[in-house]
């Protein structure tokens, strides 16, 4: 990309000074003694940077606030964490970035140097479409631990990032004889800004704030900048206007030009960037705190060390290369989030937007739960259970501050993204493992609360005993998680009624260990399947490899095995052990062909296995509760293998602070955590000699591996001695590791089947009846047989069709029957013993006419309404889109043509329309009605403009009506106009946009 029309001339005969320059840099700062790069030296930031990874290859150190990176992309999927590997252009140096993320945010205060000769400011300074930018080379590029650089080819400029836990610091390097060296500042980088400041408080230091909208709807950040020489000129620019020597400003786009040179010598100018969650004040004394020198070697140095130190907790030895670097990038990529969110006076930004000052320990932020509660938390709980205290301790303030545990949280915003409430996952396991150091009560308190909502299809789920279609989207994925996090919660209750015996503690741990058991209301024995339900009844068609909104980012396929708390219960339900080795197989050999909506999370397929996306992360462990282990190691080690390569593209999928990299990690050692809240592992296959795990209690767990490497190191265990000791469990324990002591693996390249006698059991024993299935037509015309059934054969199921709730005494199913008129049926079904299930009820609608509606366009296989019919049934759909109420219309006019089945007078038209603008569906921008007496001469009846505004992004249903002059007519047309291309502000600007409409009103 062409930068600013005044080129500095003779840009050829610098480029050797600047490379030589870098040389001399890099060389100095490798000399650094023995083993000060132990560990990081196997550490490629750049690994995940390319394919769908969404990880930055800049400067942060462990867990810390800043992370200094490069940007070279404003936003798409691809491009969440500002950074990816195919591009070539950067456009300059910002100070926080999210590591693997499927959603953009961040990328605060950025500083971007270029050059210029001649007086610069008769103009404003040179901007692209998206900033200030420069070609850059992967060959001159440079990612470690705790340091970054990059000539940048259009400049050269030599640009160098290290950081502290709380300062950016920047190294620039100009061309030797540059006329003029540039930094400029971009406080309207990226994401909408709120509100912003810049303060000009002398020739070396700036400080101010941006507050902006993304991901999180009010994220703030200030901060405090200084340079190492002064800037004898300086320029600041808001929209359209430049303020030579305006101190200061504030407002949405601020941006400013400082002035350095022109320099003879070459001497780098550098930068140093504190940042603070709470205040300018706070940014300063960061700055003091951490960074009170110009020595870049010792901040690099210092950081490396930093990172030295956290890595050097797993030290592995006898792995290749390869493996090494896989293993050792993994762990770093644990260690970068979540994030110190405190300065270093203790105060921080809570969730209800007041400072507060943290008690002992720290503050953090960036927790995705959703993700990191598989495998990221449990690593913790090993390896750092101070910080897992301190994390729990964040959701407990959170929860008093905002309201519930966190869900997404990101810089004291709720986003509320993905499904469950799984800090109740990360508490559980804390407690199940006996660490201490934070309330237990209160935990408790925040965890059920976070249960009691009425949100997120969470009071449906109370109910009914699980979510239906028409309650909330991915009905079926929220089912299956609040029953896992409804067992996290009778795990804490026992804990507690362990120590102090009090009897609502042993009753909340019977009612969430019952409620946790709901997920077999939504296991179809026929297909052997988790399936979506909707008005009591299966949904059908159902296809297992079908990607619907009725999952979250996944099918049912991938979400059929996750009852991690229930494994016993949910082999049963399959017809035992062996038939559920072979319900894996077939996952693991089905076709790997998807179908429906387009996810592009689910990547890394293993037949329908999807290693890119978390939801499929233990399923390669349940082969050992199979008492198949020879099958987990089969398929654990491929895993390994084949989607963990040190390369750009070497993450299958999103790297999600930390969750893709943490299975690795713990692969790797040789087991896996299948149920946290429980702390048991699954034995899987080590892939090195030795593994030690320094503990924090000062003891270290030794994990060898023998007799096979000349064999190729194969995947198959063979015996396992724990202590010297035969240990023939297929599985070992939290206290097994955190004991200290050696745990010894001799590895085969056959299958070996009988080097253990006892395998791991995930089990709650208790009676649960799931609730009945009724089958019948939804909407029918002149009457509909009604099948109640239940997958349990011992159950005798009771029914009532007058809206009474159902019981014992009510009339009991023993066959089918018909219904000729709208009526609600309810059913229960109870065990011999009175256990007794949730009621389900269907509503069975008769036709308030008997119209008919022919389509003339096409609507979604996802959101077909009930079919033509649908827009006639009287049935309503609510603002949630996926209700299956809603008939969907992509990039096409909706048009239908209804029958009235006779002439008759007609004075009111109408239709209704939705707007979800997060979801790519807007009203229609027009809606006409035609009428005609046979069908083929129509005539406009009436014409209206919904003016609805295409920014709203509440979601909203509205219905249109128009009053006409009476007419008579047979047949009446209707048109909505779509709205074509999608918005250049909306993230899915260019593709087509969605009409979705139900119920057509004919008056």
């Amino acid at each position: 990309m062409e930068r600013h029309s005044n080129k500095v001339k003779g840009k050829g005969r610098r480029v050797k000074f600047v490379l030589l320059f870098a040389f001399c840099l890099l060389f100095s700062a490798n000399h650094v003694s023995g083993q000060a790069n132990r560990y990081t030296k196997y550490v490629d930031p750049l690994i995940g940077t390319g394919g769908h990874g969404h990880t930055f290859p800049g400067s942060t150190v462990p867990f810390g606030f800043v992370q200094l990176s490069p940007d070279t992309r404003v936003d798409n999927w691809d491009g969440s964490s500002g950074y990816h590997y195919s591009d070539n252009i950067i456009y300059g140096f910002s100070h926080t970035h999210l590591s693997g993320t499927g959603i953009p945010d961040y990328a605060d205060i950025l500083f971007s140097p270029y050059v210029t000769d001649g007086f610069f400011f008769d103009a404003k300074p040179e901007d692209t479409e998206n900033g200030y930018a420069s070609k850059f080379s992967h060959k001159n590029e440079k990612a470690e631990p705790g340091y970054y650089s990059v000539l940048l080819d259009d400049e050269n400029i030599l640009a160098e990032l290290t950081a502290t836990a709380r300062v950016g610091l920047h190294r620039y390097t100009f061309p030797a004889a540059s006329p003029v060296g540039l930094i400029t500042l971009d406080l309207n980088w990226r994401d909408e800004v709120l509100d912003s400041e810049l303060r000009i408080v002398s020739d070396t230091r700036i400080e101010g704030y941006r507050r902006s909208k993304s991901w999180a709807k009010d994220q703030i950040v200030y901060f405090v900048a200084e340079f190492s020489k002064p800037f004898a000129i300086k320029a600041t620019f808001m929209k359209d206007e430049a303020y030579r020597t305006r101190e200061r400003l504030q407002g949405k786009d601020i941006k400013a030009v400082f002035r350095f040179g022109p320099d003879k010598t070459a001497t780098p100018i550098l930068l140093k960037v504190a940042l603070s969650p709470v205040s300018i004040e706070g940014a300063r004394k960061n700055l003091e705190a951490e960074l009170d020198h110009w020595d870049f070697e010792k901040v690099r140095s210092d950081a490396q060390q930093a990172w030295n130190t956290e890595l050097s907790k797993i030290e592995v030895t006898g792995g290749t290369d390869a493996q090494l670097t896989n293993f050792y990038t993994a762990l770093y990529h644990t260690m970068i989030a979540p994030n110190i969110f405190q300065d270093v006076d203790g105060k921080y930004l809570g969730m209800d937007r007041k400072i507060h000052h943290a008690p002992p320990g720290t503050n953090y932020t960036i927790f995705s739960l959703w993700d990191t509660f598989r495998a990221t938390h449990p690593l913790y709980t090993i390896i750092d259970e101070k910080r897992t205290v301190d994390f729990i301790n964040t959701f407990i303030r959170h929860y008093e501050q905002g309201g519930k545990l966190p869900v997404w949280e990101l810089a004291a915003n709720e986003t509320d993204t993905m499904i469950g409430y799984h800090a109740v996952s990360v508490i559980a396991d804390a407690m199940a493992k006996g660490i201490k150091g934070f309330d237990y009560q209160k935990a408790y308190e925040a965890a059920k609360h976070s249960s009691e909502l009425d949100i997120e299809g969470l009071d449906s789920y109370r109910r009914r005993g699980y979510i239906s279609m028409e309650d909330e989207q991915e009905s079926v994925s929220r089912t299956l998680e609040y029953a896992y996090n409804d067992y996290c919660l009778a795990v804490m209750a026992y804990v507690l009624s362990e120590k102090d015996t009090l009897p609502d503690r042993r009753r909340d741990y019977q009612k969430h260990l019952k409620r946790s058991q709901n997920y077999k209301n939504l296991f179809d024995r026929e297909t052997g399947f988790m399936r979506p339900k909707q008005n009591g009844n299966w949904i059908s068609p159902f296809a297992p490899n079908d990607v619907t909104f009725h999952f979250t980012e996944g099918n049912s396929w991938q979400y059929s095995f996750f009852v991690p708390h229930d494994l016993s219960g949910l082999m049963k339900l399959h017809g035992g052990k062996l038939s559920f080795g072979r319900k894996l197989d077939a996952l693991f050999t089905a076709d790997s062909n998807l179908i429906g909506r387009d996810q592009p999370d689910i990547t890394g397929l293993i037949g329908q296995y999807a290693h890119g996306n978390e939801p499929s992360h233990h399923i390669a462990y349940l082969y050992n509760y199979a008492g198949e282990p020879w099958n987990t190691q089969f398929y654990v080690r491929h895993i390994m293998d084949e989607f963990y390569k040190p390369a750009p593209d070497g993450l299958i999928g999103n790297e999600d602070c930390g969750q893709m990299s943490a299975w690795y990690v713990l692969s790797a050692l040789g087991f896996y955590q299948v149920n946290p809240s429980d702390p048991v592992y699954a034995i899987g296959t080590p892939i090195f000699e030795e593994a030690k795990i320094h503990l924090e209690n000062g003891r270290t767990f030794t994990i060898k591996a023998r007799s096979g490497r000349e064999f190729g190191f194969g995947p198959f265990v063979k015996s396992v001695k724990l202590n010297g000791s035969d240990h023939r469990r297929s599985f070992l324990t939290h206290s097994d590791i955190r004991a200290g002591g050696t745990m010894e693996f001799e590895l085969s390249n056959a299958p070996e089947r009988g080097w253990f006698t006892e395998p791991p059991v995930s089990s709650v024993e208790m009676e649960f009846p799931p609730v009945p299935t009724i089958e019948a037509r939804r909407v029918f015309k002149d009457m509909t047989k009604v099948k109640i059934s239940s997958p349990e054969k011992d159950v005798k199921i009771f029914y009532t069709l007058d809206e009474s709730e159902p019981h014992e005494e009510s009339a009991r199913y023993l066959r089918p029957f018909t219904i000729d008129r709208t009526t609600t049926v309810k059913a229960i079904a109870i065990y011999d013993n009175f256990e007794k299930s949730f009621v389900t009820e269907s509503k069975l609608n008769k036709m308030p006419n008997d119209w008919e509606v022919s389509l003339f366009s096409t609507y979604s296989r996802q959101y077909t309404g009930g079919g033509p019919e649908g827009l006639i049934d009287g049935l309503r759909g609510t603002t949630n889109f996926a209700s299956g109420q809603w008939q969907g219309y992509q990039g096409q006019d909706f048009i239908a043509v209804i029958d009235l089945k006779r002439q008759r007078e007609i004075k009111r038209l109408g239709g209704g329309f939705l707007q979800v603008a997060r979801s790519w569906i807007w009203m229609p921008t027009r809606v006409e009605f035609e009428v005609s007496s046979n069908g083929k001469d129509f005539v406009k009846a009436a014409e209206l403009e919904t003016n609805f505004p295409e920014s709203e992004m509440t979601n909203t249903a509205k219905d249109y009506f128009r009053n006409i002059d009476p007419v008579t007519a047979r047949y009446v047309r209707v048109k909505a106009a779509n709205l074509g291309r999608i918005p250049d502000w909306h993230p899915g600007a260019g593709f087509e946009a969605y009409i979705f409409v139900d119920e057509i009103f004919i008056d």
